[in-house]
């Protein structure tokens, strides 16, 4: 059988006063009835014995505050690679006393319009909308019924909303001068950032890593070698694109736009007897799982996931206890650090590039 839910007339009733006197000291506001520290005991008493719980509902009713956010997203919830961004968002929100209500939309916009709709039937508080990866979005117009923030993604179009990103262009600066760091000058080869990357314009990570690399190794005065096309960043392309590569030149140097395109590189450098990093050197983005596995480790660049997630939501908070809102204003861009993961896949050069 079910047990009945403890009420505040229960609260009330045990501890010998009135129900409003046992909501004002439930809600810290005793001073306003001026009770006694006798009263306020025995209604805490009360309530602790009966292992009282307050309505949120009810309580939010009254207060236009849930103490809820929502966060809706594409395959963040799902994803193995990109599970800590909702870590990180969780534990800022539990930090301020709120419960975090995920949605995973597939990449589906009328899915993705319902469940905005269905958190605001909720009353969440503010909205957090995510993207498993970097890219640009079209936002909601429904979404600015709450304070909201853009994870991971930037606007089609300007918005007022913020956005928490990863700082790309500083990545692909880490990258470059990881080389440079080496004594690399030349041989300098690029893998995913071909001419034919599919969907360049969506592609935020691809393009400010490839300004960033491009700006560290001009003031250098050094140029990339040669950039051979992929049409996705998976292994079986990485690999591809390395052995097109190898067919004709011996690069000095690799820079993967991700470590699974590594990974197919690495591959590549095995047909063709090649050791990283005594022959080629190596680095990545992302620090997916894979890229400690690998053999030598692979350095890359990480994805910051857990503070993107945290970034997001203490975002989130300041937009909500904002007095004012202000509709005409640019959303910030807010840009969290991408650590180097320095391992075993990059040597200083050796002999010359054909």
């Amino acid at each position: 059988m079910s047990r009945r839910r403890v009420t505040l007339a229960d609260v009330a009733k045990a501890a010998g006063v009135s129900r409003t006197a046992a909501s004002l000291v439930l809600s810290g506001r005793s001073r306003e009835l001026r009770l006694s520290q006798e009263v306020e005991q025995r209604v805490l008493r009360a309530a602790e014995e009966l292992e009282y719980r307050p309505n949120i509902v009810s309580l939010g009713l009254r207060t236009g505050i849930t103490r809820t956010i929502g966060f809706v997203s594409d395959t963040v919830a799902t994803s193995r690679l990109a599970g800590d961004m909702i870590k990180g968002a969780l534990e800022a929100a539990r930090e301020r006393g709120f419960m975090l209500f995920i949605g995973e939309t597939e990449g589906d916009a009328e899915l993705e319009r319902l469940l905005v709709q269905a958190m605001h039937d909720r009353q969440v508080d503010g909205l957090v909308l995510a993207s498993m990866f970097t890219r640009t979005i079209k936002v909601p117009e429904s979404i600015t019924a709450v304070p909201a923030v853009l994870l991971n993604a930037l606007p089609e179009r300007p918005t007022p909303l913020p956005a928490v990103l990863p700082d790309e262009v500083e990545a692909g600066r880490r990258a470059a001068r990881v080389l440079l760091e080496a004594g690399h000058r030349d041989g300098i080869h690029l893998i995913g950032a071909g001419p034919d990357l599919r969907d360049p314009s969506e592609s935020v990570a691809a393009v400010e890593r490839l300004a960033g690399i491009r700006e560290v190794l001009a003031a250098a005065g050094t140029r990339v070698a040669g950039a051979p096309s992929v049409p996705d960043w998976q292994p079986e392309y990485g690999h591809a694109a390395t052995r097109e590569l190898l067919a004709t030149t011996r690069p000095r140097a690799l820079i993967c736009f991700n470590d699974r395109l590594a990974l197919g590189a690495y591959q590549a450098f095995d047909d063709f007897g090649l050791k990283v990093p005594a022959d080629v050197s190596v680095v990545s983005f992302d620090d997916h799982p894979i890229a400690g596995w690998m053999r030598p480790r692979l350095t890359t660049v990480a994805l910051p996931h857990y503070e993107l997630g945290r970034r997001a939501v203490e975002v989130l908070f300041t937009e909500i206890d904002r007095e004012q809102p202000d509709p005409g204003r640019d959303g910030e861009v807010h840009r969290i650090p991408m650590p180097l993961r320095d391992r075993d896949s990059v040597a200083p050069p050796s002999g010359s590039p054909c």
